[in-house]
């Protein structure tokens, strides 16, 4: 009669390989479910920052952070942003976050008041909403220290008011980060955005 020993132990190793890889999969996927936008996503400027999107971008992949700094005696408002999907251009497909979303969490410095606006997807499912006002909320100034914050999703408002329009996170295009009357040197530093899904 042959030993059957080995036979068993090969099929317990098996089992055990497909039962441990399986479980390692299943935890991957859960960690990789939220996105953190500034480790994923390029990111966008306008106004007069003394940073354009090459200079953002390239400090973003070699140092992790967003930076940016307004100019001196600057004019107009410094509109940073950036979209929840990966798209070649600063337009794109809106994200459908799944109803377990609650929040978004930021890790920043910031020298002045920010308004974070919430754009969500255009009719046709093809880009952004882009003018009227947007659903948003305010981002306190944190001049000394890196601060994280997490802002539930029923925080953002059309036009800030507690009675404006809902944020729909099914229809979830880019976030804009906006410093409407930026003074000389006014800075935004982000070390992470990330969105739950």
């Amino acid at each position: 009669m042959k030993n059957k020993t080995p036979i068993l132990i090969d099929s317990f190793l098996l089992i055990l390989t497909i039962f441990l890889t399986s479980g390692f999969v299943l935890a991957q996927d859960h960690l990789n479910t939220d996105k953190d936008l500034v480790k994923s996503s390029t990111w966008y400027i306008a106004g007069p920052a003394e940073e354009n999107q090459g200079t953002i971008n390239a400090i973003r992949e070699k140092e992790g952070i967003i930076r940016v700094t307004a100019k001196d005696n600057p004019v107009g408002e410094i509109e940073l942003n950036v979209m929840i999907t990966v798209s070649g251009s600063n337009d794109g497909r809106p994200t459908n976050l799944s109803d377990s979303s609650k929040f978004v969490s930021i890790t920043y410095k910031s020298s002045h008041l920010t308004k974070l606006q919430a754009r969500e997807g255009n009719n046709e499912g093809t880009g952004c909403v882009h003018g009227s006002s947007h659903p948003r909320v305010d981002i306190a100034a944190s001049p000394k220290k890196f601060v994280t914050i997490k802002i539930p999703w029923s925080d953002f408002k059309q036009d800030g008011l507690s009675n404006g329009k809902l944020l729909d996170i099914h229809n979830l295009c880019k976030f804009n980060f906006v410093n409407y009357n930026p003074v000389s040197g006014a800075f935004l530093e982000i070390k992470s955005v990330i969105v739950q899904n």
